[in-house]
């Protein structure tokens, strides 16, 4: 990917979303974790890891056509984070011992939706059935704990 390009879409999403954010770009995590972004919540900054988002666009769409369209979407998503006023709130109650496994599955998604909402709202210009995919094999996990939680408590 090119960093001058991807620097221009950085500018142009942080301005357009009128958040203090800091974004930074690396290859990979630290920890290894396979993800395309990151927001934290204290530093408030984003860390974009390019490598991932690589990997991840060839695994979805099999090539890296459309790459930079990928980053897009994914840094939209990091600053629904940024931009969510209920995420220290949310954040929080994941840590709440009476949380059964459930809730907590169900807090995480929230979570997660959202940042996408407002990644939707962000850049309505971006190509729908691109950004729908990449939104329902990101939420696809979260939901399937949620699924999975809800089973396990029917079973208990």
């Amino acid at each position: 990917m090119n960093t001058i390009y991807l620097n221009e879409i950085i500018r142009e999403l942080v301005g357009r979303s009128g958040l203090g954010v800091q974004v930074r770009l690396r290859t990979r995590s630290r920890d290894g974790r396979l993800i395309g972004g990151k927001y934290g919540m204290v530093s408030k900054r984003i860390t974009m890891y390019t490598g991932v988002i690589e990997e991840q666009c060839m695994q979805m769409f099999g090539s890296l056509d459309r790459v930079e369209e990928y980053f897009t979407i994914v840094l939209a998503h990091e600053l629904g984070h940024a931009a969510d006023p209920e995420l220290p709130a949310l954040s929080e109650s994941l840590e709440d011992m009476n949380l059964t496994e459930e809730q907590r599955m169900r807090v995480a998604l929230q979570i997660e939706e959202n940042a996408w909402n407002y990644a939707l709202e962000l850049i309505p210009e971006a190509d729908l059935p691109m950004m729908s995919a990449i939104i329902d094999e990101s939420l696809y996990a979260y939901r399937l704990q949620v699924e999975e939680a809800g089973a396990e408590a029917g079973i208990a």
